[in-house]
């Protein structure tokens, strides 16, 4: 595993953003094709009126900058070498002058429908790591978790262009960047992170799931999705079921009409497959019409408890809410907070995501390298090319590229639809 040694960061840092930080196509993303003609004054101003904040060195946070293109961006960035980037909300105003303008008329107005995803959140029940810390055992209730939303996002709510980024460290964010997501109220938001919610309660509560007879179409496909993964995932990997302790969590999940019946038989069978099935038969062998807490719904509800995503409901409906942008390092890990293709959620592994120290030390090679190899006759054209293609940093931007992609499609689209209503036949 690759080895990052904090104290390298600032000089680290200072070669990221001199030379690998994707500017064009991140002014590209938070730009919206502003000063194309195609939209109102807002759009015009979109990047302008972006709110960016800046973890400095020894946890000095500097909130309300903002920046007029990308040169300037990259001006900033390199001066100011910041540990942490967060984008806010757009706002009525440029950020770096909102103690100029009068009390009240600095506003949000637009920003991407986030989602934040941490793990820590299901320290309740992850059995192999707790904390900040992850392993590839546990590293499936993200991917689970991209798979759930992602598919509700696409097909109940219809968004389109849904950026997934690693944390850098134990989690995940998605930015929804649709037009029309990016002008939700706070309220529009907050319905639909309900919607996205169903496991419910704090640390005292026990049950956080509940289900009825009529399971909502929502529930049946992220079951489905959890079926996939929950056999390797919570009975082999985390071994829920593996002895007393870890068996009487679930217990507190099921009516108490069968426990003693499965706390019996529990100890005949020999590992977690064998007592999740005696579980099933248990539940399903149940007269319902005598007991209405024990439908074929129990099961699930059990699996939604131990594998459903888990959300930040605070982070998705605030407007003014930041969030740790795409590219950012993280200070603790070194990784880099890079675009996930959730084409292939599935290969995607945390312990592969290059570090700062990984990708400068490549860059440094490539540069030595072709020193070595260079004449003075020979052609400049290939030292033009952009460093970070070069590195392990390359197919992340490639996936950050055709999100962009998809989203000026869909820009140029809207703008021939209203071209075409605009002609006089």
């Amino acid at each position: 595993m690759e080895t990052f040694d904090p104290a390298e960061l600032p000089e680290l840092l200072k070669l990221y953003y001199r030379r690998l930080f994707p500017y064009a196509q991140y002014y590209r993303w938070l730009n919206y094709g502003g000063g194309d003609g195609s939209r109102e004054r807002m759009t015009k101003n979109y990047f302008q009126h972006r709110e960016f904040s800046f973890t400095l060195k020894d946890d000095i946070y500097i909130r309300y900058q903002s920046f007029n293109n990308q040169s300037d961006l990259e001006k900033e960035m390199q001066k100011m070498n910041p540990y942490k980037i967060d984008i806010g909300a757009v706002y009525s105003h440029r950020p770096n002058q909102h103690n100029t303008v009068k009390l009240g008329a600095f506003q949000a107005q637009e920003k991407e429908l986030v989602f934040d995803i941490d793990m820590t959140d299901y320290d309740d029940v992850r059995r192999c790591c707790s904390s900040a810390d992850i392993c590839s055992k546990c590293w499936t209730l993200m991917t689970m978790a991209i798979r759930i939303i992602d598919r509700a996002l696409k097909e109940d709510f219809g968004f389109k262009h849904r950026l997934w980024v690693y944390s850098g460290r134990r989690g995940v964010h998605c930015w929804v960047c649709d037009e029309s997501v990016r002008k939700l109220s706070s309220a529009v938001r907050s319905g639909i992170v309900e919607y996205l919610s169903l496991v419910k309660g704090g640390q005292d509560v026990k049950k956080k799931v509940h289900l009825s007879e009529k399971i909502h179409p929502f529930v049946r496909k992220s079951i489905n999705i959890i079926k996939k993964y929950f056999e390797d995932y919570a009975l082999v990997d985390q071994d829920i079921l593996e002895n007393k302790e870890s068996w009487d969590k679930i217990l507190a999940l099921v009516p108490e009409t069968i426990h003693e019946k499965l706390q019996q038989n529990f100890q005949k069978h020999h590992n977690s497959l064998q007592r999740w099935e005696y579980l099933k038969k248990t539940i399903s062998s149940q007269d319902n019409t005598k007991n209405d807490k024990c439908g074929p719904w129990l099961e699930w509800e059990i699996m939604l408890q131990y594998c459903f995503p888990r959300l930040d409901i605070n982070v998705s409906k605030g407007i003014n809410h930041l969030l740790k942008s795409p590219f950012s390092v993280h200070p603790k890990t070194g990784r880099i907070s890079v675009p996930i293709d959730v084409q292939k959620v599935d290969q995607f592994d945390p312990f592969t995501v290059p570090t700062i120290s990984s990708i400068c030390r490549e860059l440094d090679t490539i540069s030595t390298n072709e020193g070595k190899e260079r004449n003075e006759a020979e052609s400049d054209i290939k030292h033009r090319t952009r460093d970070y293609k070069k590195t392990s940093l390359a197919p992340y931007i490639k996936v950050f590229e055709q999100f962009l992609e998809n989203l000026d499609k869909s820009r140029k689209g809207e703008l021939l639809k209203k071209s075409d209503l605009q002609k006089d036949f």
